[in-house]
């Protein structure tokens, strides 16, 4: 009988196996490891551009319309038989925000879309934010336009920035509002209407809004505190607006941090901090972050 030649053949062992076998584990216990940081990392990177992006665009819009609180549009002199100068009726309000023509006023720490901006903090049962809540700064934003083709040339816009709970309540949402001022050429009155081709109510512009902020400070740079308002003694300062700061803060719609800021562990909580006393404290696994700018008023403040 011939001998086998694979006899002599070397093998591995079933000990060798089992090495290589937790030699492999722990590597690929290393890659995963590696892998899950990397990846969690980029997703904080993501998710914390998403919030900037999301806020700036938000920003951009409140930029726009406040540096146009205030204008009017001059026709100069014309073959049309258009009035060279705004016609309408300027309304400073006597006492009610809904009525005012004013360029620019900010109620704070009320939620919710009102013309009136009645405040009902003795009345519980009729309080659209109860308790302690801060969140949020309302803005109405008062400017001039024209349309030589319209039976109303000059047009007045009022545009309303303001939050509502969103989320069941673990979060608020921004929303965007615009009135115009309907006045016919006959009438010295007229009226805000939400009927008309470019006006709109309760539009939604952005969810997983921790706080909305506006600081406004006269030409002096100034704070003006309270901010004025056409019902308050403050009003005089209506027109001494000459910047606004406006912070707004969001949050992740994911956990973004591995564990709770829990104080009993010492862990101490994650701050949001405000442009005057609104810092907050938080200790869930959500990331907040804040875009803040200051944006000066070109047609008001002098």
């Amino acid at each position: 009988m011939k001998k086998n030649k694979f006899n002599n053949a070397a093998g591995m062992t079933l000990i060798e196996i089992m090495i290589a076998v937790v030699i492999s584990a722990i590597m690929m216990g290393a890659l995963y490891t590696t892998y899950s940081a990397v990846n969690n990392s980029y997703s904080q990177v993501t998710d914390r551009a998403k919030i900037s992006r999301s806020g700036r665009d938000i920003i951009a819009m409140l930029m726009r319309d406040i540096r146009l609180a205030g204008f009017k549009y001059h026709f100069g002199k014309n073959a049309s038989g258009i009035p060279k100068e705004d016609n309408l009726q300027h309304a400073v309000g006597n006492g009610s925000i809904g009525d005012s023509h004013d360029p620019i006023i900010v109620v704070e720490n009320e939620l919710g879309y009102s013309a009136e901006d009645r405040v009902e903090k003795n009345n519980p049962e009729n309080d659209i934010n109860p308790g302690d809540d801060t969140c949020c700064d309302k803005i109405h934003i008062v400017y001039g336009d024209f349309n030589q083709n319209d039976s109303q040339p000059y047009k007045r816009y009022k545009v309303t920035y303001y939050a509502k709970p969103s989320g069941e309540g673990e979060y608020y949402a921004v929303y965007k509002s615009k009135k115009s001022w309907i006045q016919t050429g006959e009438d010295s009155t007229g009226s805000w209407v939400t009927d008309c081709a470019e006006c709109f109510t309760g539009e939604l512009i952005r969810d997983h809004l921790v706080d909305m902020e506006f600081i406004v400070f006269d030409n002096q740079g100034r704070i003006i505190d309270p901010p004025p308002r056409p019902d308050n003694a403050s009003r005089k300062d209506l027109y001494n607006i000459a910047i606004v700061d406006v912070r707004l803060t969001f949050r992740s719609k994911s956990e973004f941090y591995r564990s709770d800021a829990d104080p009993k562990k010492g862990k101490k909580p994650r701050l949001v901090k405000g442009l005057g006393d609104r810092t907050r404290e938080f200790t869930d696994k959500y990331l907040r972050d804040s875009v803040v700018v200051s944006v000066h008023t070109r047609n008001i403040g002098s």
